[in-house]
């Protein structure tokens, strides 16, 4: 079996060693590869059958599609592979040349093999790059390519809404991925807790990631900006053994996010305090670890804000944090001039897909 794995771009060895540690419970061969094709924010996984003993003693064929939607913190979709191809020109060429292309590849491609005739079927696509083409297109034509297919078999059924089997179906860029998209019409990183909805709130995925890279041992993790709690609900769904705490400067987001740490069940794991960073010692004599989305662009308002917002705050942290902080925005200068003006040093950087921005992400001691 392959799976197409998406994820936030910048994070795909994260999501791999995550993806690796999950299949490797299995005892069956895999590999997994970052970029297929080149593409950021894409993975590859190659996996054998692998099978359980249910509770009749029968051998059955496990799902490892679902085993990822279910236990994956980092990725955003699991699609079952029928094909990847590149498509070189596609960009370039007129409109009707480059869709006959894809029906032409689409059509000879086995995909009565995924699908039974009595399923509906709809067809999701993704775009992203300079085509001359749109997603409507490609769904038209994909659709199309994958009806006229079946119709050798019978007669298929298209449910746009509420289809029994999605395919999906991106073109980014010259590369083209069709797959059974396992994940369903809600991305991974919408997490069913998410009663409250910050404007701008972190996609559940890259809080992990930023947890993962806190390198964190047991010690106390504060998020000083926590907004509507992302950060420190995922934290305490891991099971997370220490101290976990946040504090949030606007009272209809703390209320927020209790609502949301109440969702998820882990309301009596975190302590949230309505206060401000700027004042952090205030509420904290020491802290070992420090996570946080900081406010940036529309976040704060008024961006000319920013640099003496960063330095108030960095300021405090200085006085309580003991080991790693681990931060993301997009206001690179800024915040690179406050951490080294505040005595900590930069052990890690990376850029980070998110919402359209590629944000800076900066682990720091």
């Amino acid at each position: 079996m392959r799976l197409i794995l998406t994820t936030s771009r910048g994070i795909e060895d994260l999501a791999s060693a995550e993806v690796e540690s999950l299949l490797s419970e299995l005892g069956v061969p895999f590999r997994v590869e970052e970029k297929p094709l080149g593409i950021e924010g894409r993975l590859l996984a190659e996996i054998g059958e692998a099978f359980y003993t249910d509770e009749k003693g029968r051998k059955r064929e496990l799902e490892v599609a679902t085993l990822l939607n279910e236990r994956s913190r980092l990725l955003h979709r699991v699609m079952i592979e029928i094909a990847s191809e590149r498509f070189e020109g596609i960009q370039e060429e007129r409109g009707g040349d480059a869709l006959k292309r894809i029906y032409d590849f689409v059509s000879g491609l086995p995909v009565e093999r995924y699908i039974k005739i009595s399923e509906s079927f709809a067809v999701r696509p993704f775009r992203k790059g300079e085509h001359t083409i749109t997603s409507l297109d490609i769904s038209r034509t994909v659709g199309s390519a994958i009806y006229d297919r079946l119709s050798r078999f019978g007669r298929p059924k298209v449910n746009l809404d509420h289809p029994a089997v999605i395919f999906r179906a991106e073109l980014i860029g010259e590369s083209f991925f069709l797959g059974i998209d396992t994940t369903g019409d809600s991305s991974l990183h919408k997490r069913p807790w998410r009663v409250y909805d910050h404007p701008a709130h972190l996609k559940a995925s890259i809080a992990n990631a930023m947890i993962e890279l806190a390198g964190l041992d047991g010690g106390s993790v504060i998020d000083p900006m926590c907004g509507s709690g992302t950060i420190l609900i995922e934290l305490a769904l891991r099971s997370y053994g220490g101290k976990i705490a946040g504090i949030e400067k606007y009272m209809k987001h703390l209320k927020g996010a209790r609502m949301n740490a109440l969702a998820a069940g882990v309301l009596d794991r975190i302590e949230f305090i309505h206060g401000d960073s700027t004042k952090l010692s205030k509420y904290v004599n020491s802290v070992d670890f420090a996570i946080s989305n900081l406010p940036y662009g529309l976040k704060i308002g008024r961006k000319s804000a920013i640099p003496k917002l960063y330095m108030e705050f960095f300021s405090e942290l200085a006085k309580v944090l003991e080991k790693r902080g681990v931060f993301i925005t997009t206001e690179k200068r800024a915040i690179e001039r406050t951490i080294t003006e505040n005595g900590f040093e930069i052990r890690h950087h990376r850029l980070i897909g998110h919402g359209g921005l590629m944000v800076h992400l900066y682990v720091i001691e």
